[in-house]
């Protein structure tokens, strides 16, 4: 739905989709306020220890390049085919890009966006109606003293990403008796075991959930540990027995030995090292890595007095069993408690909005590389003037590509600017890269 500036705009999370949304929304003329819960870039300095498997090039903007070196003409980006951790790219790029004066004075850390309504129209009235957009956006929000405030807006954006919505490890995806209990003591992100939290699980037995690329990063954490530490155990568990590079994600198979999936001519050469190394580690590599497959989680009990935890599991190896430590690396779901107000189509099955979570039903491949962007129109909902971006508009599918959400942003804004011809990506490129030449 086409939005004349300088129609106000409210971005929530200032993550990278939500920064660079907000940077192009000011490039045309909107007036902007990027609400964040905690700093800028918070999700991304929590797995900040960790080597991206994309290069640079495929992590930024043109836009965004050309706001710092406008900002900071001695500004030297890295180079496109570089591989950053997320600390890297944090200081890099990100921090720099919220520091231009396009964005420094429309960011708002340390504010906590606690529901997003419509003013003086309930969720139920004027189901899938224009009219809806005649009422303003109410954002309610804490700010960083505390205290409850609200906001207005004409249009509202959420990219405030699932990094802080982890799913439950227990048995078919709900929580196991007693993880409710335990969950501040389990660790349910990439936890940075060979640097500032190495201490706590040198020489312990740690128990590890999950069967992506998250497991498989803290697998190989893990084996570099276990060599300065020779007493760490780690003992990692899957619902699946194998996933070769052909099989449905839906299905077992026989090879005990591989439970991440590897991908032919795989692009992303870290990513497909790092499966060679998980599943190496599963196969009987390194001595003190038990890969258990075929399990379920079906209790937690966390021992305060002990400090340890108690499982009991299903499966194959059926039982209680001990350990002093819980990583689980099972993913992450959306928060869309956010706008239960507003009337968002949502998928059954994936928790992302409908009209995108079906296009992205059609893609089979197992490389996220294979994706391309849907296409505007599955940005749309029925509430008008309300668009999920970045990975909470893929709810639970863990595919999602910085790329790709830069692409939402050039379609969002062809739309919001109703010029479908728009693309400032474009014309920036191309300056960058004659700037390149001289």
């Amino acid at each position: 739905m086409a939005v004349d500036t300088p129609a106000k705009i409210i971005v929530l999370g200032a993550g990278p989709i939500g920064l660079e949304a907000a940077l192009y929304a000011r490039f045309l003329g909107y007036d902007v306020a990027l609400f964040e819960r905690g700093q800028v870039a918070d999700n991304v300095r929590r797995w900040g220890h960790v080597p991206m498997f994309s290069p640079f090039g495929m992590n930024r903007s043109s836009l965004g390049l050309a706001a710092i070196a406008a900002q900071n003409p001695a500004y030297k980006p890295p180079h496109d085919a570089d591989f950053l951790t997320g600390r890297q790219w944090v200081d890099a790029y990100l921090l720099p890009l919220a520091q231009t004066d396009l964005l420094a004075e429309h960011v708002r850390e340390n504010c906590e966006v606690l529901s997003i309504s419509r003013e003086g129209c309930l969720k139920q009235e004027c189901p899938g109606a224009r009219e809806r957009g005649e009422h303003l956006f109410r954002i309610l929000y804490r700010n960083a003293e505390g205290a409850e405030a609200s906001a207005e807006a004409d249009i509202a954006i959420d990219a405030s990403g699932v990094y802080n919505q982890p799913r439950w490890c227990g048995d078919g995806g709900a929580s196991a008796l007693g993880e409710r209990a335990a969950f501040a003591q389990i660790e349910h992100h990439a936890a940075d075991i060979l640097g500032a939290e190495k201490s706590k699980y040198a020489n312990q037995r740690t128990l590890l959930i999950g069967a992506g690329y998250s497991a498989a990063t803290t697998v190989a954490a893990f084996r570099d540990l276990i060599g300065e530490a020779a007493e760490t155990q780690l003992t990692w568990i899957t619902r699946r027995h194998y996933l070769g590079p052909n099989e449905d994600a839906n299905e077992g198979g026989g090879n005990t030995t591989a439970p991440i999936r590897r991908i032919e001519g795989d692009r992303l050469p870290y990513r497909d090292k790092l499966a060679q190394i998980a599943n190496a580690c599963a196969g009987g590599e390194v001595e003190n890595i038990s890969h258990w497959p075929g399990a379920s989680l079906l209790e937690i009990r966390h021992d305060e007095q002990r400090g340890c935890f108690i499982v009991r599991l299903g499966g194959e190896l059926a039982g209680e069993h001990e350990f002093d430590r819980l990583i689980s690396n099972v993913g992450y779901r959306p928060d869309n408690s956010l706008f239960e107000e507003l009337q968002v189509h949502q998928c059954y099955a994936s928790e992302g909005p409908m009209k995108l979570a079906a296009a992205l039903a059609g893609n089979t491949s197992a490389d996220c590389l294979e994706q391309t962007s849907s296409g505007p129109d599955t940005l749309m909902n029925p509430e008008p003037n309300f668009y999920l971006l970045g990975g909470k508009s893929y709810g639970r599918n863990s595919s999602f590509l910085v790329s790709i959400g830069l692409e939402q942003i050039r379609e969002l804004f062809s739309v919001i600017g109703g010029r479908s011809d728009l693309n400032l990506y474009q014309g920036m490129e191309r300056g960058l890269d004659a700037a390149e030449k001289l």
